[in-house]
Parts: structure tokens; C-alpha cells; sequence
């Protein structure tokens, strides 16, 4: 056996709270923020935060008082200084809540007492439990850190007559003194903001009430904006859940007051959770974690000046309360988990989701939102030591996605309305330039000044036709490219693979065959898109050779209504623009079949003259298809329900059938004579005149 001689043991310097506290407890704010969690687990209704002469350093204090079950001898001694105790993560553990209000503990590592030591460098705890003595700790956090080790760094126990809870009360109360930090008036309304955040906006326990005061600067907190005024400036109110696979909401549109134009419109959606990996959406299933149902609620507000100026007379006070408090947050039992939804922890992306589709996407100073978590159901979801976020595990990611998923269904309700506001407010965004030349053509002719401006306007018109289709040439290969270029890198890696393990000739033979027809395409992409005389046909033909090793990866039928006798017509345009289209739409197929998870997934691609005004190319599916989006919706920028999506392919569609002097069509159901069991999304490119 060892000597005892030679067994070591970890000896810890004091000066460890010092580090400790400094790593762990970010800020002042923080730091309150976890002594009132201290008091919602000891059972209070309410816990009060006062700030004294925070504008003088020698007499600044800070006074946390709660009405609590309090502590005794025996869990001041074995508990609260006890460093790291994991009496509150047993009770979690064992699934224990609290005798008075049933609540599920929200302190679990036994390090929030460290608060005090990051708000300044003296401390007295008084507490009293009912009926009990009254027991008063003094913290000298100076005498403590400079003591030679923690056997020697004591912290006196005094027992007194009560007090400061007099009577049947009870409770506990920390007074501090020596503040670490200087508290100005900026930062109280920053504590007053965190503190009021502490329980949900929307359902959180109507037992616990938290207040602030700072009494010789009663001022400092006047003519805050409230979150009442800012609910009433919000025109997009979204309210759910969301579990397993699925979630269930229902959005409401509320416009400004007086525009009696747009009607109140109200949505019930069940969109299924899908995450974007590469190019492809795959659903999400939360149910092989422990999350549990998750309840949600979205404020949204349009920051457009017309916007800000019909909901509200204090624009700047609602902007500089979105700044502050714009974001997600989310409760676990109605009390919150820090720091979602803090300024500058875009823990969603939202920023720069917006950044890359503007008009489309939410940002943080959009939008006020809750999520409200049970406190049992997700303890998959891990809350990270410094109490900044859940650990990043993969429930923590899937949960993430989750919500990014619903956001994409609410930014795609939430766009039709806007576009409507937005017009009747004199922006107009719904309108294309062209149409407003014609606007504008009307207005001067009233004046009388049309006939001699008329040269230099069709002058602009003319370019900006130009332009336009400049652009389109530009952005078409762009819808395609990416994806043929990722189907040719998957070919390409198996070539390689069968090139090293050495694989037969034919089967090499046949790969390169693959790649060099999935890199045609693109080829032809990049040509001259100039209009030449061309055919459905044709243009079907050179489609499918683009997608049919995708249509094959995917378990895609593929239904050829030319090799069904589908009739053939002449046509001309830009034969590499169309079949870009024609591509795109079929993309659009696959990534909705896969979302449907049908057994038999179908996909026709033919030809019909069952519409008027012309013949047309027919692309139709059997997966969810269009649901309540309009034609309009559709094919406006931006509009999207593909979680990652740019919002842009049907758009871009449309652009080139105009331009190529067709349209695109979405024809109502039994318009278009389809094969059976294909019942999903149909849609057709229209060329009127062609034969």
C-alpha cells in the first residue's frame, strides 16, 4: 500500500474566486440576474433589486431582497458555501420542485453564489427561515483572496434577533457595498431591461413578480418605452408550438389604424420542420431528443419610415426599444435562460440571414419573440456553465434549425401583407418599374408636359430594359450551376474512388461518361443566350439529360409526356435561359418531394394546349404543392418557404419568360389534363403565338 506521504491532493488558493467570478459571471447585469433565479427557487413572490447613490463610489450599494422560504444553519453551512454543491442539480435530477409553487430549480452547478463576489467587494447575507433565527454572513471578498489558502479565509456566522424579517417573515436579503463597477444611467436602464426580461412577456408564472428602483435617481428609469406600446406597433403576431417533426401556428396580420384597405388577416399553418444540408432540405425530428413541445410567440415590425410614422408618434422610442430588446428569447418554465436574445448574441443567424435577402428575412431589431421550454421535457437542452447559452450539442443544433425552419413559413406569410402595406403607404414595392412608367405617363399627361419629355423617358426605359435583361443573363446560370456543379462533384469523387480500388474499365468508362454529362449543361449555360428557333421538344430533351442522375439519386419517377404522345410545338427564345427554367422548376419538384416523404415520389414533364392563349410546357409534381399562395406570391423577389432559400428562382422564371415573350402560369386544379396520382404543385411555361 502508498504511503500516505505519497498521496496528493489539489490545495486551491482563495484568489480562485477572483478568477473564478471574472470567467463565469460576465457582467453586473448577469450577476443580479442569477441572485433573483436564486429567489425564484426559494419559493418567492417577489424580489426586489435597489441601486443607492450609484453615482458616488463611497457610499454606492446594491440591496437584493426576496420573500423566499430563506436558509437555515444547515444549508448556509453544507450548501450555500459550499463551492460547486450539486444540491440544486439533484433536485433536478430527481425531478423535485418546490413544496409552495412547484417549481423546477433553475440553479444546477452551484456557482451563481460567486454573483456577489462580481459585484463588489463586501457582502452581507441575511436570511431567515419561518419562525427560525435571523443568520447574517459578512464577506470581506479583499480579506478572503489575500488570505494564504481557503482554511484560514473565514466568514463569520452571526445569530441575532430578527431584524430585517420581523415577525412570521422570512426570506433573504444581500447588501453590497465596494462595487466592482460604476453604475450610470445608461447601464441601470440596461439592468432595469434584464431584470424585467427575467420572466416571459407572454406566460410566465404569475407568482414571481421582480421590480427595480434606484431611489435618489428615480428619473433615470422615466420615459422608458414599454413593452405594452411596442406590442401595439407590431402588424405581424405569430403564435405556436412546435414537436417532433411538425409544428402549428397561427400568424395574424393587424394593419396600421385607418387603413381600412387591408383587412385583418388570420392563418393556421402546419409547415414540417426541414434544416437545409447543402442544397437539399431534410426534415427534422426533435423527437429523438428530449426537448418536449415548445411553445412560441413572434412579435414582427416593419422598420420602413412609412411604416414606423402609421403606427406609432414615437419612432425614435420604438426603434431604440427593438435595438434593445429585439431578438428571441427563451423561458424554461416561464423564467428565462440567459443571454438568448441579448444585444449582439445573434444566436440564430437572423442578422445575417437578412443580410443576404433584405427584403425577405427578419433580423433581431425586428422582431420580439419567446419560446417557452418545460423544465423537465428539455434537458437534452444543457445550459453552459457560464449560464451564456446551452451547450452546443446536437439537440441544441436540430432545436436551432427548428426554429429557423418555422421563421422561413412566418417570413413567407408575413410578405404578402407587407408588400400590400407597403403600397398603400406609398412605396409601391409590389409594382414593377415598368408598370410605374405607365403611372408615371399618366400623371404627365394631366400636366400637359408628356409630349415633351416622352423622348428621354422611353430613352430611360429603353435601358433600363437593357439592363434588366443583362441581369437576367447573369442571374440565370446562377440558378442552376450550383446545383449541376455539385451533382458533377459527387460523380467526380466517385471516379476517383473506383480509379484507386481499380475498378474495371467499363465502370470507369461509364463514370466519365456521367461527369461529362453532368458538366454539359453548364457549358451550354454559360454560351450566348441569343434567341433562336427552338421546340418544346427539344428544350424537354435537353432538360432532362440535366437532371436525370439527380432525378435517379433522389428516387424520383420521371413521367416524359413526349414519350407519351404529348404534342410538340415550335417556339423561339433563348434556348439556354429556358431550359435553366425548365431546371429550375424541376429543382424546385425535388426538394418538395423529398419534404413530402411520399412513397412514390412522380415528376411529369410535358406539353398541353388545354390553356388559353397559347401552348405551354407543363412541370407538375405529386408533392404538397402551392397550399394558399397566390400566383402574385409566388413570383415575387424574396418570397420563399425553403428554409435557406433566396426567394428568387420563380421570380427569375418569370423574367424570362417575359423576355422571351412567354409567361408563367400557374393553372388551377383539372386545368391541364395530368397523369393519374400527380397532384401536387403544376406549373407551366406559356409561349402565346407559338404553333
Amino acid at each position: 500500500m502508498a504511503s500516505a506521504r505519497n498521496n496528493l491532493t489539489f490545495k486551491v488558493k482563495p484568489r480562485l474566486f477572483t478568477q473564478l467570478g471574472e470567467q463565469l459571471i460576465r457582467d453586473a447585469n448577469l450577476a443580479v440576474f442569477e441572485l433573483v433565479k436564486n429567489a425564484y427557487d426559494a419559493d418567492a413572490t417577489k424580489c426586489e433589486v435597489e441601486l443607492y447613490h450609484v453615482d458616488s463610489p463611497a457610499e454606492a450599494h446594491i440591496v437584493i431582497k426576496d420573500d423566499g422560504v430563506g436558509m437555515d444553519e444547515k444549508t448556509l453551512r453544507n450548501v450555500w458555501m459550499m463551492i460547486a454543491t450539486d444540491f440544486r442539480a439533484l433536485q433536478r435530477q430527481q425531478k423535485q420542485r418546490t413544496k409552495k409553487f412547484n417549481r423546477f430549480p433553475l440553479g444546477e452547478k452551484g456557482l451563481g453564489r460567486l454573483s456577489v463576489h462580481k459585484l463588489g467587494t463586501h457582502c452581507m447575507l441575511t436570511t431567515r427561515v419561518r419562525g427560525g433565527d435571523e443568520l447574517v454572513l459578512r464577506f470581506d471578498w479583499n480579506a478572503i483572496e489575500s488570505a494564504e489558502n481557503l482554511d484560514t479565509a473565514f466568514v463569520s456566522l452571526e445569530k441575532r434577533e430578527p431584524r430585517t424579517f420581523r415577525g412570521s417573515k422570512h426570506g433573504t436579503l444581500f447588501t453590497v457595498t465596494g462595487l466592482r463597477e460604476s453604475w450610470s444611467r445608461g447601464q441601470v436602464r440596461r439592468l432595469h431591461r434584464a431584470v424585467n426580461s427575467l420572466c416571459s412577456p407572454f406566460d410566465g408564472p404569475a407568482d414571481f413578480e421582480v421590480s427595480l428602483e434606484v431611489p435618489d435617481h428615480e428619473d433615470w428609469l422615466k420615459g422608458l418605452f414599454t413593452a405594452e406600446q411596442a406590442a401595439k406597433c407590431a402588424l405581424y403576431h405569430v403564435r405556436g408550438s412546435f414537436e417532433g417533426g411538425e409544428a402549428k401556428f397561427t400568424y395574424t396580420f393587424t394593419p396600421p389604424r385607418g387603413e381600412d384597405k387591408l383587412s385583418r388577416r388570420s392563418e393556421k399553418l402546419t409547415p414540417a420542420l426541414q434544416k437545409r444540408v447543402g442544397r437539399a432540405g431534410v426534415p427534422i425530428e426533435l423527437g429523438k431528443y428530449k426537448i418536449g413541445k415548445v411553445d412560441f410567440e413572434f412579435l414582427i415590425f416593419d422598420r420602413d419610415p412609412a411604416v414606423l410614422r402609421a403606427v406609432t408618434t414615437d419612432i425614435n422610442g420604438l426603434k431604440g426599444y427593438l435595438d434593445e430588446n429585439g431578438g428571441i428569447r427563451i423561458y424554461r418554465d416561464g423564467i428565462r435562460v440567459y443571454d438568448f436574445g441579448e444585444p449582439g448574441n445573434d444566436w440564430l443567424n437572423l442578422d445575417l440571414r437578412r443580410v443576404n435577402t433584405p427584403a425577405a428575412r427578419t433580423s433581431n431589431n425586428q422582431i420580439l419573440g419567446a419560446l417557452r421550454l418545460d423544465a423537465i421535457a428539455s434537458a437534452d437542452l444543457r445550459e453552459k456553465t457560464n449560464r451564456e447559452g446551452f451547450i452546443e450539442n446536437d439537440a441544441f443544433a436540430d432545436f436551432r434549425e427548428a426554429i429557423i425552419s418555422i421563421l422561413t413559413q412566418v417570413e413567407a406569410e408575413k410578405s404578402k401583407d407587407q408588400r400590400r402595406v407597403r403600397e398603400i403607404l406609398g412605396r409601391g414595392t409590389g409594382k414593377r418599374v415598368f408598370e410605374k412608367f405607365a403611372e408615371l405617363r399618366e400623371v404627365l399627361e394631366k400636366k400637359g408636359v408628356l409630349s415633351e419629355v416622352e423622348p428621354k423617358l422611353k430613352a430611360v426605359e429603353k435601358e433600363m430594359e437593357l439592363y434588366q435583361d443583362q441581369l437576367l443573363h447573369a442571374a440565370v446560370p446562377g440558378l442552376t450551376i450550383g446545383t449541376m456543379l455539385h451533382g458533377a462533384e459527387k460523380v467526380l469523387e466517385e471516379l476517383r474512388e473506383a480509379a484507386n480500388t481499380g475498378a474495371d474499365a467499363a465502370h470507369i468508362k461509364d463514370l466519365v461518361d456521367r461527369l461529362y454529362r453532368a458538366m454539359r449543361p453548364v457549358t451550354n449555360l454559360l454560351k450566348n443566350p441569343t434567341p433562336t428557333k427552338t421546340s418544346a421538344a427539344a428544350l424537354i430533351k435537353d432538360a432532362i439529360f440535366s437532371n436525370e442522375l439527380r432525378l435517379k439519386k433522389h428516387g424520383i419517377a420521371l413521367i416524359n409526356g413526349m414519350a407519351e404522345g404529348d404534342k410538340d410545338f415550335r417556339l423561339e427564345g433563348s434556348r439556354q435561359m429556358l431550359v435553366a427554367s425548365i431546371t429550375n422548376l424541376i429543382d424546385n419538384s425535388i426538394h418538395w418531394l423529398e419534404t413530402k416523404g411520399a412513397k412514390k415520389k412522380l415528376l411529369y414533364i410535358g406539353t398541353t394546349n388545354d390553356l388559353e392563349d397559347g401552348p405551354a410546357i407543363v412541370v407538375a409534381d405529386n408533392g404538397p404543392g402551392f397550399g394558399t399562395d397566390s400566383p402574385e406570391d409566388l413570383t415575387a423577389p424574396f418570397f420563399t418557404r425553403r428554409s435557406g432559400g433566396m426567394g428568387l428562382g420563380l421570380y427569375i422564371v418569370g423574367e424570362v419568360l417575359r423576355v422571351n415573350k412567354g409567361r408563367l402560369v400557374f393553372p388551377e386544379d383539372g386545368a391541364v389534363s395530368l397523369p393519374d396520382s400527380v397532384d401536387g404543385a403544376v406549373v407551366a411555361l406559356q409561349f402565346p403565338g407559338a404553333s
